[in-house]
């Protein structure tokens, strides 16, 4: 809900707590237990934020958050949050949505090219070691100056093929290209591809601009991802996301501050971005969430746990939304304590207790006010979604599908001459070369044989070796004759 340019999530002691759209692209963080509320919070700002003409996206892990595409129902239990709340003004309504999938199944496809994942996210996604993303990196730089295109993972396999080949000619050059390795990446692709890695990668490619659009009603399309079979792969599922955001970076204009965020990005699970991340991948999240927001677009993180996101990034989350821990460890204990600290503290709240104490859809708050200073905590209501709480059926889910602004735009896969067609063509060329340079086209080849255009090496004709055959053959006559000729001669003597 809206109240004067500002996002209503619920109310402490009478006091109405609001996220400004102002400083909404200042990134922010939702937290807590498993069943504490976490969704139905980021449910209640995705409407706010659609309901000021703000575009979102962000994923559905567990299918529930399919409901903001259908009316609310004034079950009880809203009801009776809305009396505690003091809440008059409240209409269960519908959110524009698209649901998008990997798969195609539950959504419009989403497809990137080889070339735009990068080398340094697909190593991530094939967990390479350091030598190996070596020779990822000379696979990407060939590709480039040799002006082939890495469409798909069909492409990448062809163009490691081709640098393993090559690579005494491309030492020299670019490096050394271990065998060893180059073994190890196509067995790290062919698990990618066992993963269902395969249909992500293709055209036609995603334009971000899809996700940053507004219903004819004025109000920001809420963009879903179905993200159930996705959370089955961890790190594939973490490493998309993080090329969407890194896409957003590099598609969006500068804008810089503005009355509100062009987009909102929320990363549920978020932890599985930062778990065992390496250090160039961390700066490059670290440098995301900085440059980010001068391009209009917010980002939430949403996990478990506090602890979870590293401090370099923590560090520029403004707005924040902590549900219930749980302290029945040591460990659990001291996240609760850390958790606590990242609030601008409230004489009048023990926030470390409170974190321990929240009921299932109450929080602690504190959202960036005035000149962007945090406000301080605040024990929260949340305020119930106007949408439906719950997923969507089957034949809702399609409906929406087939009704949606990009219906049929990403749903064919499109094919054209990328690396593996470029290489095939040239193999192709080569050996007619090879054909023609030994003589009588291909009977001259097999006859007579020639030099491997490709490989550098002799090949052996069929009638070379006839003709070294007829000359072994021809030798061991002429040997047992003159054998035979000596031996009579000695026994003529005798």
């Amino acid at each position: 809900m809206l109240q004067d340019d500002k996002i209503l999530i619920g109310k402490s002691d009478g006091k109405d707590e609001l996220l400004d759209l102002r400083l909404a692209n200042r990134h922010g963080l939702i937290t807590g237990a498993t069943g504490t509320g976490k969704t139905v919070t980021l449910q209640t700002l995705a409407e706010g934020f659609s309901d000021a003409g703000v575009a979102v996206f962000a994923s559905d892990i567990k299918g529930d958050l399919s409901g903001v595409a259908a009316i609310g129902e004034p079950k009880p239990f809203v009801k009776k949050r809305l009396e505690e709340l003091g809440i008059k003004e409240y209409q269960n309504k519908a959110y524009p949505t698209v649901f998008w999938d990997v798969t195609g199944e539950k959504g419009h496809p989403i497809r990137a090219t080889v070339n735009d994942m990068g080398a340094l996210l697909l190593g991530r996604m094939l967990e390479l070691n350091e030598v190996q993303e070596g020779v990822l990196n000379i696979a990407f730089r060939v590709a480039s100056d040799e002006k082939m295109p890495l469409d798909d993972l069909a492409d990448l396999r062809a163009i490691i093929n081709n640098i393993a080949e090559r690579g005494k000619e491309l030492t020299t050059k670019y490096g050394n290209v271990a065998t060893a390795s180059v073994g190890a990446i196509q067995r790290r692709i062919l698990v990618l591809e066992e993963q269902g890695a395969g249909h992500f990668f293709g055209l036609p490619a995603l334009d971000i601009k899809d996700f940053v659009r507004t219903a004819p009603d004025g109000r920001g399309i809420i963009n879903i991802l179905a993200a159930d079979k996705l959370m089955e792969k961890p790190r594939l599922y973490a490493v998309f996301l993080l090329w969407m955001l890194s896409k957003l970076w590099q598609t969006l204009p500068e804008v810089g501050d503005q009355p509100k965020p062009k987009l909102v990005f929320f990363f549920d699970e978020a932890h599985l971005l930062f778990t065992d991340a390496p250090k160039p991948l961390l700066e490059r999240i670290e440098q995301i969430a900085r440059l980010v927001r001068s391009k209009g677009v917010g980002i939430y993180f949403v996990t478990q746990n506090p602890m979870d996101v590293p401090n370099t990034v923590s560090a520029q989350l403004g707005n924040r939304v902590q549900h219930a821990l749980r302290a029945f460890t040591p460990q659990e204990a001291k996240a609760v304590e850390t958790a606590a600290k990242t609030f601008r503290q409230n004489p009048d709240l023990d926030t470390a207790e409170a974190i321990k104490e929240l009921k299932v859809g109450e929080a602690l708050v504190s959202f960036l006010e005035n000149k962007g200073e945090p406000s301080m905590v605040q024990r929260t209501l949340i305020i119930p979604p106007q949408a439906r709480i719950g997923p969507l059926t089957d034949e809702e889910r399609r409906g929406c599908i087939e009704y949606s602004p990009v219906f049929g735009k990403y749903e064919d896969r499109q094919e054209r001459d990328s690396a593996k067609e470029m290489l095939d063509k040239k193999a192709g060329a080569d050996e007619t070369q090879e054909a023609n340079a030994g003589g009588g086209g291909f009977w001259g080849t097999i006859l007579s044989g020639g030099k491997n255009a490709r490989t550098g090496r002799y090949n052996q004709g069929i009638g070379e070796m006839i003709a070294k055959d007829m000359q072994r053959t021809a030798s061991r006559t002429a040997a047992t004759m003159i054998k035979n000729i000596i031996l009579k001669s000695l026994g003529m003597k005798r």
